[in-house]
């Protein structure tokens, strides 16, 4: 879990600070390392045996763990440096992750799972059957296990002990639960730090740091990655034919872990830019060194660029590129492992992608390794926490499943009444799976002030019951529609080296005085008038989806245009769809300098404009729309040039009167360009003008912080104020789930949630 975002909301979260916010060095980070249960403490055999005995063919699995990284690098890497850096990066990349057509047996259309995040490691057999019992008693259907426990399923290098959780995977399926094991890559055991030091992290100033806190690991170094690869493959072959098992994870939280400056590190660092880039001319026009006398003569010149500062933004850009692409070939390691192994289950993984710490661009890779778009999900307000939700969704067709949902927290005992609201957002966003973090207050580690469904004697909590008592609710609505499969109408860009790039790690880089509003704030606000809408969105990386589906696309503040992203735009365009671009986007192309091309950078066409200067004001931005002044809350616009883009709205408060929205017709398309920046007084409005002639469907109408969607003919209401709310319908309503008949309007109390199924001739919201 997120120390960030624990505590009980007050100030509403500001956009992404999970997406690292305005700080990418912040070291806050998620669960606690588990203590591991010795052997002597392990109850009898299981029903379960491994078909492989890894203790007594370790070396001839290692060999081949090894063959298979070899092979890859060979045809990878320079041979200058393919020995040094054997098994650095990655297995062979996967094409894409497995979907849910042609296995029925996933989890899939009326199948709704709440349960619960169990670490078993300090309970005693006795607690442990009592904890089950608890858990079946509450209708939990589903718990996830294995995760941070890497030592409890290998103690000591090559010695693996699966008796203890066979026994807690068997009485699960007893009491009829279902379970997500963990491939637990993260953090790796003392054991394994002692054996290889070259897994410690090294920080900026050369300092070796022992792994005094979870995820402190250098997963780009071989003897990890060799490990990793037993234990995953020790585990999927010991747990391959377990019916018990609905799916697996990949290393939990791997986002949140450390960036790391070893020498060794700096190697397969040059590595990675010599496979990109060739040359060293062609690296140093990317890294603009003629400037500030920063030339390179050759590779080995190359230093590690610091994540904290100071330095040059392009390499600070690469920096997280190759450590988001060393991130990206754990999993795909893994996930490649898992085709192997076991085929036939999908994986559900709580990656945390947007952790401050390191990150890596899920939405640019995700479908390489992803089954289930999930996450842990601890919002600070409706709008941000479905935003997260639907970013690790992108444009996936199965349900959003989140691995760890909001309970209690650090410092936090929980609201009653809480979770159920957050429950139904995302149910009604299109949720599967809720699972409670976590089931029993830790007695020790970093999270034993974190508070959960038992409290630390023991006694259930209030909480337990509340799960229960949604639990017996969504059984119900299984039965209506539920999970929810959206088909969006409009997709959101995002970005992950737009956000990178637009937030260097100065302080002499000017970018800051010109990016002033964080990149993921102004997606964000583009999204959040479309929530408030009632509408159904993807966030999606629009270089790597098909944009074909939806009937607008959306590309806020989009700094960094590279060819991908930029083709797909125009080709959207031509063949007849609409996008919406606002000020800061296509500034610098793909190696983070600026375009010395008409701007929006190989786009000027497609928009039919240029744009250059730009202006800060004193008094709020103000335009007319169609006939409607539009009041925003922004002091910044850029000056448009139209060529062949026609004006819709100019400014009213500025002495200039420049246009502030235009639209340029290409293609069969439209490319229409918003001269400021995205937030929600500037944005909405266009957005909004835009849904008639696009064909955009309206969602129901509710009042301000109430959500709707509609499902099968009915439509949940989920009211996510602490006030009374009322929704106002032409004839009567019968809530499903309130058992209540409603009458000319729809009564939901505080954090109340209904689906209403129309029972009189026009019972639908009055004012849609």
């Amino acid at each position: 879990m997120r120390h960030s975002e624990r505590s009980e909301p007050g100030p509403p979260r500001t956009g992404l600070r999970s997406w690292g916010g305005k700080n990418p060095g912040d070291s806050s980070a998620a669960k606690c390392r588990p203590k591991f249960l010795p052997p002597s403490q392990c109850p009898p055999p299981p029903r379960f045996v491994s078909p492989l005995q890894i203790s007594s063919h370790k070396k001839a699995e290692r060999n081949h763990m090894r063959s298979l990284c070899e092979k890859y690098f060979r045809q990878t890497m320079p041979k200058a440096v393919a020995l040094a850096l054997s098994f650095a990066l990655a297995l062979p990349t996967v094409a894409s992750a497995q979907s849910a057509a042609g296995h029925p047996d996933w989890p899939g259309p009326g199948q709704l799972y709440v349960g619960t995040c169990y670490q078993p490691i300090e309970r005693t057999p006795r607690e442990i059957d009592q904890d089950i019992a608890l858990m079946k008693k509450s209708g939990f259907k589903v718990v996830r296990l294995g995760d941070l426990s890497w030592d409890s399923f290998e103690p000591e290098q090559g010695k693996f002990t699966f008796a203890w959780w066979d026994s807690i995977i068997q009485k699960m399926q007893a009491a009829g639960i279902k379970v997500i094991l963990d491939i637990p890559g993260t953090p790796a055991p003392i054991w394994l730090h002692r054996a290889y030091p070259g897994v410690d992290i090294v920080a900026e100033d050369g300092k070796r740091m022992p792994p005094a806190e979870r995820y402190m690991d250098d997963i780009s170094d071989p003897d990890y990655i060799r490990e990793v690869g037993i234990l995953a493959t020790a585990m999927m072959k010991h747990y391959a034919h377990n019916p018990d098992i609905i799916a697996i994870g990949y290393d939990n939280e791997i986002g949140n872990g450390y960036m790391s400056y070893s020498e060794a590190d700096r190697l397969r660092f040059i590595a990675w830019l010599r496979k990109k880039y060739g040359t060293i001319g062609a690296l140093n026009h990317a890294w603009a060194t003629e400037w500030w006398s920063r030339r390179l003569n050759n590779f080995n010149q190359v230093y590690m660029p610091l994540a904290s500062g100071p330095g040059p933004s392009e390499s600070y850009l690469d920096l997280h590129r190759f450590w988001s692409d060393v991130a990206i070939a754990r999993l795909e390691q893994l996930e490649a492992l898992r085709r192997q192994y076991m085929p036939n289950v999908p994986t559900i993984s709580n990656l945390w992608p947007n952790a401050g710490r390191r990150g890596f661009n899920y939405l640019g890779s995700y479908k390489n390794y992803v089954s289930y778009g999930a996450e842990g999900f601890y919002p600070g307000d409706p709008v941000s926490g479905a935003f997260g939700a639907l970013m690790m969704k992108g444009d996936l067709p199965t349900p959003i499943w989140f691995n760890e949902f909001t309970a209690g927290g650090g410092g936090f005992y929980g609201t009653p009444g809480r979770s159920t609201m957050y429950a139904y957002l995302g149910l009604m966003i299109g949720a599967q799976g809720f699972l409670a973090w976590t089931f029993n207050s830790h007695l020790g580690g970093e999270e034993q002030a974190l508070f959960g469904l038992l409290d630390h004697d023991n006694t259930p909590s209030w909480k337990l019951n509340e799960w229960a008592h949604f639990a017996a609710q969504f059984q119900t609505l299984s039965h209506y529609g539920f999970p929810r499969y959206p088909h969006p109408q409009i997709a959101i860009a995002y970005s992950f080296d737009s956000f990178v790039d637009s937030h260097p790690n100065g302080p002499s880089n000017t970018t800051l005085q010109y990016f002033t509003t964080p990149y993921a704030d102004q997606v964000q606000a583009a999204f959040a008038p479309l929530f408030r809408d009632n509408l159904d969105t993807a966030i999606i990386n629009i270089g790597h989806a098909d944009l074909s589906p939806y009937k607008m696309v959306v590309v806020p503040a989009d700094y960094l245009m590279d060819p991908a992203s930029a083709h797909a735009i125009r080709t959207y365009v031509r063949n007849g769809g609409t996008v919406l671009m606002t000020a800061f986007s296509a500034k610098v192309d793909e190696n983070g300098n600026w375009f010395d091309t008409p701007l929006p950078g190989m786009l000027s066409d497609v928009f039919g404009l240029r744009t250059s200067a730009f202006y800060r004001v004193q008094k709020p931005l103000t335009f007319d729309l169609n006939g409607h002044s539009v009041a925003t809350t922004l002091r910044e616009y850029e000056v448009l040039e139209p060529s062949t883009a026609k004006v819709i709205a100019r400014f009213t408060s500025t002495a200039d009167r420049t246009p502030a929205v235009t639209v340029n017709h290409f293609g069969k398309g439209r490319a229409i360009y918003l001269a400021t920046a995205s937030n929600a007084t500037s944005i909405g409005p266009v957005m909004q003008s835009l849904f008639a002639s696009c064909g955009i469907q309206p969602g129901p109408r509710t009042p301000e912080g109430v959500y709707a969607r509609r499902v099968d003919g009915r439509i949940l209401y989920v009211n996510t104020t602490q006030q009374n709310q009322v929704i106002p319908i032409h004839g009567t309503g019968q809530g499903i789930i309130s058992h209540h008949t409603y009458h000319g309007q729809i009564l939901l109390k505080p954090w109340q949630s209904d689906l209403v199924q129309a029972t009189g001739a026009h019972a639908a919201p009055a004012n849609q």
